[in-house]
């Protein structure tokens, strides 16, 4: 019994040793974003265009384009996602043809954004002629998340009690109406939640959108989407490496990371406030 306790006690503190870890490095990090960018963000960071290749100005630019990226990728995952996850798991038969589907979207899922942003390139700027554009970036990274989408929305759809399932068709319901009144209020919040997480973490990438449409300075907003856009993490990239004057910019580097760091935040934060209050409407 007291190895037991033991046992018990050394991996909760192992577990714990962990988390602590983790929290170090994140508090670190952002300390170090703060301290460092935190001074070169202000209204007229955030609303302003560049000016003087980068070294004056705001990045009103980077943060519309990747906004705009964000919902049309959101448009093509979140339909898509949801709705292969809940035929994969509500309609199919559990057979070899379909367990081989679910271990290539995991696959997928593993893929290096790199080889989505080569995939794009093929697909929607050279093959449907859509160009280096906003669509064109967002649908690859659309293509990128629906993989994570699918995963999320079906384990999910898993969690919920097969009895639900089970007791709205002892009743007569069809099985679409056992699945929208018995099925979906259940698992819609960790649905939302997986999509939300996998949205924030597109808003990061950079290799997807690098060919595909993503420009390091441009003075405008895009007028429609098939027009070249700024990102926040490809403008990071550029002007952490590449820029001509990297030691005059690097301020606006450091606040141009803290600015997406909290965007990416606000993302995680939102899927959490939404998840406890989808489950506070379904407990009502």
């Amino acid at each position: 019994m007291n190895w037991r306790r033991f046992n018990e006690k050394l991996g909760f503190g192992v577990l714990a040793a962990c988390m602590l870890t983790v929290v170090f490095f994140l508090v670190v990090i952002f300390y170090d974003l703060v301290s460092k960018g935190g001074s070169s963000v202000s209204w007229s960071f955030l609303s302003q265009m560049p000016r003087n290749g980068m070294t004056e100005g705001g990045i009103l630019p980077a943060i519309v384009g990747t906004f705009l990226v964000t919902v049309i990728t959101a448009v093509l995952a979140i339909p898509l996602g949801m709705g292969c996850a809940i035929y994969l798991n509500e309609y199919a038969s559990d057979n070899q043809a379909t367990r081989i589907i679910r271990m290539a979207i995991r696959n997928l899922s593993g893929v290096p954004s790199i080889v989505y942003g080569l995939f794009g390139v093929v697909l929607f700027v050279q093959f449907l002629h859509l160009g280096t554009s906003v669509l064109a970036s967002g649908l690859t990274l659309g293509l990128m998340t629906l993989p994570w989408t699918i995963t999320a929305s079906e384990e999910a759809l898993k969690t919920v009690p097969n009895a639900y399932r089970e007791g709205a068709l002892a009743l007569g319901a069809t099985k679409w109406q056992a699945i929208k009144t018995n099925v979906l209020p259940y698992a819609v919040p960790g649905m939302l939640t997986g999509t939300i997480l996998g949205l924030a973490r597109a808003a990061g990438e950079t290799a997807p959108i690098l060919f595909t449409g993503a420009a390091f300075f441009l003075p405008f907003l895009p007028g429609s989407p098939l027009d070249q856009f700024m990102a926040l993490p490809y403008h990071l990239y550029i002007m952490s490496t590449q820029h001509q004057a990297i030691t005059e910019v690097r301020p606006i580097a450091y606040g141009t990371a803290l600015v997406l760091v909290v965007l990416v935040f606000a993302m995680n934060l939102t899927a959490i406030i939404l998840r406890y209050r989808l489950r506070g409407v379904r407990s009502e």
